[in-house]
């Protein structure tokens, strides 16, 4: 059975109008343009990144966990960590070089914020290959080992005193304007048939009771 079909009898069991929203959102997530947080311990501002990502339609958010819990706060992500797929890097010695491995291969080039960056903003970085934005923690920024993975650095300007943004603004003002400028070009950003099937059926598992039952026994009904 199919992602597709498994979908359709999944929806039996969903209102009409949360079934429109699965086909109207799904169509403007991307894979195109990823996060990656690293060592975040503020959970407010943990928790401000999943609901950018959700708002501007980011389906991928990485989290490297080396020294700092990554947690979240209801009252700030309002439901949106439901809705983005949070994947976490923990537990290991390196979770950072196991990270970015792992987006290389995927081919992600890998982008850190610094403001000693001078070319390349939010405004002018080119999008015609995959990006993976990463931002370090609150106190001091990204580590060594990323920087010293990453294929770009990247600027945000800046035109006061204090020399950096909160993180969760940061996070911000770069994935909005590399969206916007994303849905306004001609690159190939959205995601293909076979993903989007697979993006709603893993939304109507989340909302359906009992999904996990209701599948067995669809798959028991379609075999001989």
């Amino acid at each position: 059975m199919t992602d597709h079909d498994l979908y359709e009898r999944l929806c039996a069991f969903i209102t009409p109008n949360k079934r429109g929203l699965f086909e109207r959102i799904a169509t403007e997530r991307t894979r195109h343009i990823t996060c990656v947080l690293e060592d975040i311990y503020q959970a407010h501002n943990a928790s401000a990144v999943v609901r950018t990502c959700d708002l501007l339609g980011i389906q991928d958010l990485h989290i490297i966990e080396n020294r700092n819990k990554y947690t979240v706060n209801p009252d700030v992500t309002l439901g949106s960590s439901k809705w983005v797929d949070m994947h976490r890097w923990r537990g290991e010695a390196d979770n950072t070089a196991r990270c970015i491995a792992q987006l290389k291969e995927r081919g992600y080039a890998i982008v850190t914020t610094s403001p000693r960056a001078t070319d390349c903003t939010p405004a002018t970085i080119a999008l015609d290959r995959p990006l993976a934005f990463c931002f370090g923690t609150e106190l001091t920024g990204a580590s060594d080992a990323l920087i010293e993975q990453a294929d770009i650095a990247l600027r945000i300007p800046m035109h006061g005193f204090t020399e950096s943004y909160n993180i969760s603004v940061s996070a911000a003002i770069t994935l909005y304007t590399v969206m916007e400028r994303l849905r306004a070009s001609d690159v190939n950003w959205q995601l293909d048939a076979a993903a989007l099937d697979a993006l709603k059926l893993s939304w109507a598992r989340k909302v359906v009771h009992s999904a996990a039952h209701l599948e067995e026994r669809i798959r028991q009904e379609r075999r001989p």
